[in-house]
């Protein structure tokens, strides 16, 4: 997982409520376990004009011109903007794996569905909870905003504004760790207490 640190990017406005995890990546898409390979299927639905399936050539597939991800401005953005409840619906794994795919590293929105939040962390994504009235500030800026993990702060247009995060998560995020990472921390004690355990049970 990479390590999050500072991010200085343009942020995407995608100005829905109640965006559920079928809409993130819809379920013709999860036949896979990989956590990569998904974000040319982000927001499917909304991003194309036709019924996408797997293994299909996106390059050649119409796009809606009228999505947010597919105007020119946004193409490099790695903060995504949103409004209440995102991640709802499903609690499908794959749908921070699409959003991490696709490049973005920061999503900012007023609430989260709880399993979709938990999810976010495990794959290397910043979930921020700010106010609908900081929420309206962010989406009318339009130029890029920085985000400090370190100092919990959002600098847009001058102006910063705070955030909140559990400590573990965020020496995670920082360290770059996953559950996998976590886990390989205490693989020399592991190791030992496989070969202790198997000499103290020796029949097993």
């Amino acid at each position: 997982m990479n390590k999050f640190t500072t991010l200085t990017s343009i942020a995407a406005p995608l100005d829905r409520a109640n965006v559920d995890t079928d809409a993130i990546i819809p379920k013709q898409f999860l036949k896979s376990i990989k956590r990569s390979g998904f974000g040319v299927n982000l927001f499917d639905e909304w991003r194309y004009l036709d019924h996408g399936e797997v293994g299909m050539d996106n390059s050649k597939r119409p796009l809606n011109t009228d999505f947010i991800l597919n105007k020119s401005e946004y193409q490099d953005a790695q903060i995504l903007l949103a409004r209440e409840n995102f991640g709802c619906g499903s609690s499908r794994e794959h749908a921070p794996w699409a959003l991490e795919d696709y490049g973005f590293r920061v999503i900012i929105a007023p609430s989260f569905a709880d399993i979709f939040y938990n999810n976010c962390f495990k794959n290397g994504l910043l979930p921020i909870v700010q106010d609908n009235n900081v929420m309206d500030e962010l989406f009318a800026f339009g130029n890029a905003i920085t985000i400090d993990l370190k100092a919990q702060t959002i600098l847009a247009n001058s102006k910063t504004y705070t955030f909140d995060i559990d400590g573990e998560r965020k020496r995670r995020l920082t360290n770059g760790l996953d559950d996998i990472d976590l886990t390989l921390q205490y693989a020399k004690e592991i190791k030992n207490f496989e070969k202790n355990y198997f000499k103290t049970y020796s029949w097993l």
